[in-house]
């Protein structure tokens, strides 16, 4: 899609329309094209659809019109147009990348996956053209034409997200550059995600054992060397604790000895690894504690059973040079440990899932498994909901759809005479 990056003054146009989904009750808008570039939406009043007089401050149609008439012809004198910034959707961009990267603190992974989004998709497609100058509908029609495209286009979680960012572009806009015209992504329709958990592919524990056997066995031509068996036992290791703990990639690289408390029965994630910055805060930004299952505890007192790199502020999982490991080729040993143990070829990430599909089944509340987890967001946590086992609901619940039983009640002996019955003093 081709968008004019300064389009000349034009016609000035618009309409009124009624929007029923607010809470004090239907109301007209109108939206009106600017003679720049962009549109302004700005509500006239609430609905009056009684009969007699209109009351104060309400809006029939023909009012609503007659306000719309009143702007459209200021507008056509020049009265009233905002004024322009000067700025492209280009400046705006980047303005708000340094300001926010700034402000949030994002990390490195954060920061490069915002990048991604401008460079690859937002700044191509909008990035000469005026801030005034985008509109939602162009806005719209640009999403429908990336997730049409088969070969290089989009998913509706990414055209989700890249609106979004718009939308945070814009507001960051309006006290940057001082821009009156409204944010363009806010009537942007949303597009709705659903969460599918027959996707959600996790291993079993009998899965996750039979991974950690085959990391620990590595075909060989060649018997293998100390070091060798070592490093496929601490592989084996990795995994396991991945499952078990539900711990990222990064975290389990970055866990010292310190971070290990056998006798408290837990593990405490302070840090994580990036591929390009090195030892870091983890993904929500703050530590977390989580519980220390009996198979982890084993697998990593035999992994720190070794004659050097033993110190507290020492990696648990260390390399040679006692640096933490390569994540990339540590994710080439999972998949070959997958491949030698024929199981399905989920993602390192996946263990994670592992995790928390089969943690839900103990943890007393969502908030428990949220905290286990580090998740920042409560609804990403809830995609495990669907894990959790019903048994001690479904006996509470059977309790409302119980019949009871009449009581079986003794039979009086009666008079052989006359058939009567003998009352029992």
């Amino acid at each position: 899609m081709q968008i004019e990056p300064n389009a000349r003054r034009r016609s000035v146009s618009g309409h009124i329309y009624i929007k029923t989904n607010r809470a004090k009750g239907p109301a007209w808008y109108m939206r009106v094209r600017l003679p720049h570039g962009g549109e302004e939406r700005k509500l006239i009043g609430p609905v009056w659809t009684g009969t007699g007089r209109t009351p104060d401050g309400y809006f029939t149609k023909r009012t609503a019109q007659a306000v719309l008439d009143a702007r459209l012809t200021d507008l056509r004198r020049g009265v009233g147009i905002p004024p322009r910034t000067g700025a492209t959707f280009h400046d705006a961009a980047e303005h708000w990348y340094v300001h926010r990267a700034e402000h949030e603190g994002w990390k490195p992974s954060t920061r490069r996956d915002y990048r991604s989004a401008l460079d690859r998709h937002l700044l191509p497609a909008f990035g000469d053209t005026r801030l005034e100058a985008i509109t939602t509908d162009l806005i719209e029609q640009w999403r429908t034409e990336r997730l049409a495209d088969k070969k290089g286009g989009i998913t509706p979680r990414t055209a989700a997200k890249l609106v979004t960012i718009i939308g945070s572009i814009y507001e960051q806009a309006r006290k940057t550059y001082k821009l009156t015209t409204p944010n363009p992504a806010r009537d942007v329709s949303r597009i709705r995600l659903r969460y599918n958990p027959e996707k959600f592919t996790f291993y079993m524990p009998v899965e996750v054992h039979a991974l950690v056997r085959a990391a620990e066995s590595p075909p060989s031509e060649k018997p293998l060397t100390e070091e060798a068996v070592i490093a496929a036992k601490q592989d084996g290791a990795i995994y396991l604790t991945a499952a078990f703990t539900g711990c990222r990639l990064g975290e389990l690289l970055a866990l010292r000895i310190r971070d290990i408390d056998f006798e408290a029965q837990s593990i405490r994630v302070f840090s994580s690894v990036d591929i390009a910055e090195g030892v870091g805060t983890p993904k929500s930004g703050r530590g977390r504690t989580v519980p220390m299952v009996n198979d982890v505890a084993e697998v990593l007192a035999r992994v720190l059973q070794r004659d050097r790199f033993v110190g507290p502020d020492d990696f648990v999982f260390v390399g040679m040079d006692g640096r933490y490991l390569d994540g990339s080729a540590l994710r080439r040993r999972y998949r070959a440990a997958q491949r030698r143990a024929k199981l399905q070829p989920i993602r390192f990430h996946d263990l994670r899932h592992t995790f928390g599909s089969l943690a839900i089944t103990q943890a007393e509340s969502v908030r428990e498994l949220q905290d286990w987890m580090g998740h920042a967001d409560a609804r990403t946590t809830a995609r495990y909901v669907h894990y959790k086992p019903r048994r001690s609901e479904a006996r509470r619940l059977g309790q409302a759809f119980r019949v009871e039983q009449p009581k079986p009640t003794q039979e009086q002996p009666r008079n052989e005479r006359d058939g009567t019955v003998e009352l029992s003093p």
